[in-house]
């Protein structure tokens, strides 16, 4: 068996160098993160001025003049540029280091995949998405522990490599994030509702409120507590966010229609004075609220499933999605081929529970062979 401590070290110490492409403050942060797992780091950016400040943060070890300078040496690469721009930089690193696995860091999936996977060597590619981030703009707000307790979302297809896929999960596990597998189409029409809309209604409140304080220029010396809170996310980088609006564009109308709807809904209650509606829908959202999950599981409340696996395509893809969809948090993963015949077995550490016993009845479903057992 392989622990959770076991796989991260051994990740790490076999990791010598790596390339984050792009310095901003995601970027600089996993480079901060990789320099602190001992990995010698290069860093590229469309800005050289970036670069070289990250140079000097001591985000990075060294700034390359060129994507291909940056990534000839490297043995893992994290993609971190806009979205505009990530398919293109991707495709670029795949071909300038020909043996490295590539992953990004963008919050919207589906097309960078697509356009990934037309080209040659898109099996090194996972595509990622650490849902983390702060108001502070650029590599100098960049923290290696950033990532510490964050979701990070890998989005593997039927082209991505089991080895791919281990190597990435196991490297920003690394870095103290929980790791969930989604679909690319999954991962953009949830974080529609989960990060753009929030995005978009945090801005919004922000703009009416100072179209107000125009006229009324005591009104933000009232801002409490709730209203500080919603709007917090209105002070990040507004740079980053029409590239991600335009890419994930259907989701996100998809999204708002239905907050619009909702917030219809509310209206008519308050207009009507309706007391008992609000106050189910108050309790609703503060129950789901508080069910929000934190936390990574305890290793004595974590069960291991041994799934024999056929050597086919998306078989990974297939068992870490599944897993994804139904809020399965795969805490370490290992696949081991066999000498005899076209099969192996992939090894999943989970959370015991409810949600465990889901996972074992979906993978039988598919048609899995699963045993299960104790983490010890």
């Amino acid at each position: 068996m392989v622990t959770r401590d076991a796989a991260r070290d051994s990740d790490a110490a076999g990791l010598e160098r790596a390339a984050v492409l792009g310095t901003g403050l995601i970027g600089g942060s996993v480079a901060a993160a990789l320099r602190v797992l001992g990995v010698t780091v290069t860093g590229w950016d469309l800005d050289p001025t970036r670069a070289a400040r990250a140079v000097e943060v001591g985000a990075i070890d060294s700034a390359a003049s060129t994507v291909a300078d940056a990534v000839v040496d490297a043995e893992v690469i994290f993609v971190a540029v806009p979205v505009g721009v990530t398919a293109e930089v991707v495709t670029t690193a795949l071909a300038a280091a020909p043996h490295a696995v590539v992953t990004d860091v963008g919050s919207v999936k589906s097309g960078v995949v697509a356009a990934v996977e037309a080209v040659h060597g898109a099996d090194r590619f996972v595509g990622g998405h650490p849902m983390a981030g702060s108001e502070q703009d650029g590599v100098d707000g960049a923290r290696a522990d950033l990532f510490q307790g964050a979701t990070w979302v890998l989005t593997p297809t039927e082209r991505t490599a089991a080895e791919t896929f281990t190597r990435v999960r196991s490297l920003v596990a690394a870095f103290g994030a929980e790791v969930i597998a989604l679909t690319p189409h999954d991962h953009d029409r949830f974080v529609a509702t989960v990060s753009h809309v929030p995005q978009l209604a945090a801005s919004t409140l922000m703009d009416t409120a100072l179209s107000i304080a125009t006229q009324h220029e005591t009104l933000l010396r009232l801002a409490a507590g709730g209203f500080r809170d919603m709007t917090r996310i209105a002070a990040g980088n507004p740079a980053i966010w029409p590239d991600i609006l335009t890419a994930n564009r259907d989701a996100i109308v998809g999204a708002l229609d239905g907050y619009l709807a909702s917030l219809s809904e509310v209206r008519r209650m308050v207009a009507d004075g309706d007391r008992a509606g609000l106050l189910t829908m108050l309790q609703r959202a503060r129950h789901g609220r508080r069910a929000l999950p934190v936390g990574a599981a305890k290793v004595d409340e974590l069960c291991e499933f041994h799934v024999l696996v056929p050597d086919r395509p998306g078989v990974l893809a297939e068992i870490t999605t599944l897993a994804g969809r139904q809020a399965v948090n795969i805490y370490d993963v290992e696949l081991a081929h066999s000498l005899e015949g076209e099969r192996g077995v992939m090894v999943l550490v989970v959370a015991a529970g409810a949600a465990a016993d889901e996972f074992e009845r979906g993978l039988r479903t598919l048609g899995y062979a699963v045993t299960r057992g104790t983490f010890e």
